[in-house]
C-alpha cells in the first residue's frame, strides 16, 4: 500500500492503481517493478505538507493495489481502463502507477480529457516502433489519433524521429524544450478536462537513473515538481510511469514525491473552489 493511502474505496477522492506492464520497454526492462518501488520509496516521507498545510492521510487516498499485467497490451489497456473509469464514475481522481508508458492509454481512455499534458524526454509520436503499434514509444500518438484528445503539450522532450517532429509541428501539439519548461504556464479553458502524465525519464538521468530509456540534458526534479503543482488543480487524472529497478531508488523516490505533490496540489485547488 502507498503510505498514507488509508481511505476506504467507497469514500476515496483519489484511487491509486498499480499497472506493472513491462512488455515493450526498448532498452532496459524492469517497469514491472515500478508500482511497488514507488510505494516502497514513499515510506520515508512525512505525512504533513507545510506548503499546503495538509496531511496526506486526511485527503482520502485509496490504494487499490496492482491490476495484474499480462503480455497482450491492447487487452490489458482495455481492462485497466475499466478500473480507471470505475474511479471516475465514483467521482474520484484516478492515479496510475506504471509500468511502461503504454498504460497511459488506459488512463486517458477512462478519463476522456480534452487536453493531455505529458512530461517526457521522448515525443512518443511514432505510429509504430519495431513493428509494434502498441509500443511505449507510440503512446502520445495514440492519445492524439485514437483517443479523442484535442490538444497535447509535451514538456521536456529532447529527442524524436523526423516523422515525430513533423507530427509535433501540427496545431494540436505543443512541445516545450527542457530549457523553456521553467517558464511554461498552463493556459486551460475553464471547461477543459486535463490529464497529466509523468514519464520519469523527463528528468535528467542524474536525478532518475532508474528508467528504461535514459536521455541526458533533461529536467531537474524541481522543474518537474513545479509543472505538477501548476497542472494538478486542473487535472482529472494522473499517472507516473517508466520507473524500473535499475538504481538505488532515485527514480522511484522522485515518482512517489511527484505523486504526493499532485494529490496535495489538486486537493488544495479543490478546497479553493
Amino acid at each position: 500500500m502507498f503510505p498514507g493511502a488509508t481511505a476506504d474505496r467507497e469514500v476515496a477522492d483519489y484511487v491509486l492503481l498499480g499497472a506493472p506492464l513491462d512488455i515493450s520497454t526498448s532498452f532496459q526492462p524492469g517497469t514491472r517493478f515500478g508500482p511497488n518501488r514507488i510505494r516502497r520509496f514513499a515510506e520515508s516521507f512525512d505525512d504533513y505538507d507545510r506548503r499546503t498545510d495538509q496531511f496526506f492521510t486526511d485527503l482520502r487516498v485509496h490504494d487499490a493495489g496492482d491490476v495484474r499485467a499480462w503480455d497482450d497490451a491492447p487487452e490489458y489497456v482495455e481492462w485497466l481502463s475499466g478500473s480507471v473509469r470505475d474511479a471516475v464514475w465514483d467521482d474520484a481522481v484516478p492515479v496510475v502507477l506504471g509500468g511502461e508508458h503504454t498504460v497511459t492509454a488506459a488512463g486517458v481512455t477512462g478519463v476522456e480529457p480534452d487536453v493531455f499534458v505529458c512530461l517526457d524526454a521522448h515525443l512518443d509520436l511514432r505510429t509504430e516502433y519495431d513493428g509494434n503499434e502498441w509500443s511505449h514509444a507510440t503512446v502520445t500518438r495514440r492519445v492524439l489519433d485514437k483517443l479523442g484528445v484535442d490538444e497535447v503539450a509535451i514538456l521536456g522532450a529532447r529527442t524524436g524521429s523526423p516523422d515525430e517532429w513533423e507530427r509535433a509541428d501540427a496545431d494540436d501539439v505543443t512541445v516545450v524544450e527542457p530549457e523553456a519548461v521553467a517558464d511554461w504556464d498552463p493556459d486551460f479553458e475553464d471547461d477543459q478536462s486535463v490529464y497529466l502524465s509523468v514519464d520519469i525519464d523527463a528528468a535528467d538521468p542524474a536525478f532518475a537513473p532508474g528508467t528504461g530509456t535514459k536521455e541526458p540534458f533533461g529536467l531537474t526534479s524541481r522543474e518537474m515538481r513545479d509543472v505538477v503543482r501548476a497542472v494538478a488543480p486542473h487535472a482529472d487524472g494522473f499517472d507516473v510511469v517508466e520507473v524500473n529497478d535499475r538504481d538505488d531508488g532515485q527514480a522511484a523516490s522522485l515518482a512517489a514525491k511527484l505523486l504526493r505533490e499532485f494529490v496535495f496540489s489538486h486537493a488544495a485547488g479543490r478546497a479553493d473552489e
